[in-house]
């Protein structure tokens, strides 16, 4: 007989957490440990004091009854048993059917490797966070939208690039309409995020600069736009057709890395032809403060 798919889910649910309760020891949550425990691992009233919830329904969900719970529940849960990211994902898709809201993480880690894939990317690429604070690029961007490294690093942002710099906004033949798509996409990430401060500083920054920000930000349009692909005019080459894509670092949940693959043979080489002329100038890896 087939299970039920959500019946399945709660049974996958409840084995999951009993392993993760199992694993813990009571030191490992500021508890005591006592001679006398008949059970591996922490008690299910243990994991519920941790997590400063009701044990009737810890008890519950750990049974895999069919209930309701909330974000802030789970969030609580995954933090007693001291759950990784690749574990904290797992509960709430088996929880919630869904991914759990994107964690805030201090500062932009870039790892060597992460610099060596970006120069093993053809076309222009940078890693960034959901703020769009640029982490790291490879010499191909410099080449073509021009180098970051002597902007002050709260300028290194690409919303900010977009609406309060000049230069960005004239290589964008529509740049109304790419504007306002990556506003879209920017307000999605900022409603997940909406007490970070790097979020709301970049806001309140956007508005004094920027007259288009401080009138399409009220609007709250999450609408995205998509225009595949996407034309800039370079200087010395003229127009370039490239296709944005955007990939999440499996490292670095928070962190993504977006690519500009060229969409025809005449943007590839004029691509190539301004990325050979930056490598002669500068050579080597592209210098990023």
């Amino acid at each position: 007989m087939t299970r039920h798919p959500r019946l399945s889910d709660r049974l996958e649910l409840a084995q999951f957490l009993r392993t993760r309760r199992e694993r813990l020891k009571p030191t490992d949550i500021g508890l005591p440990m006592t001679s006398r425990r008949r059970t591996p691992g922490l008690r299910r009233e243990e994991v519920a004091q941790a997590a400063g919830v009701g044990v009737t329904w810890y008890t519950w969900l750990e049974q895999g009854r069919e209930m309701e719970v909330s974000t802030h529940f789970l969030e609580r849960i995954a933090h007693a048993l001291r759950l990784g990211p690749n574990e904290r994902t797992h509960l709430f898709s088996l929880a919630q059917n869904r991914p759990p809201p994107e964690q805030n993480v201090a500062g932009l880690t870039v790892k060597p490797a992460h610099l060596r894939m970006l120069e093993a990317i053809e076309g222009p690429a940078y890693i960034a966070n959901p703020c769009l604070d640029v982490a790291a690029w490879n010499q191909c961007l410099s080449a073509v939208f021009g180098d970051l490294a002597p902007l002050p690093e709260q300028n290194r942002n690409m919303l900010w690039l977009m609406f309060a710099s000049p230069e960005h906004q004239a290589a964008i033949p529509n740049w109304e309409v790419a504007a306002r798509s990556m506003l879209a996409r920017f307000r999605i990430e900022y409603g997940r995020n909406r007490k970070d401060a790097r979020f709301l500083t970049l806001i309140e920054r956007l508005q004094g600069a920027s007259p288009s920000f401080r009138a399409w930000w009220p609007e709250h349009d999450v609408t995205v736009r998509n225009e595949k692909p996407k034309r800039f005019t370079v200087p010395g080459v003229g127009e370039l057709e490239l296709d944005q894509t955007v990939l999440l670092l499996e490292d670095a949940p928070n962190m993504r890395i977006v690519i500009y693959a060229p969409a025809s043979r005449d943007s590839a080489e004029k691509v190539a032809l301004l990325t050979r002329a930056w490598r002669q100038r500068h050579g080597g890896f592209a210098e990023q403060g």
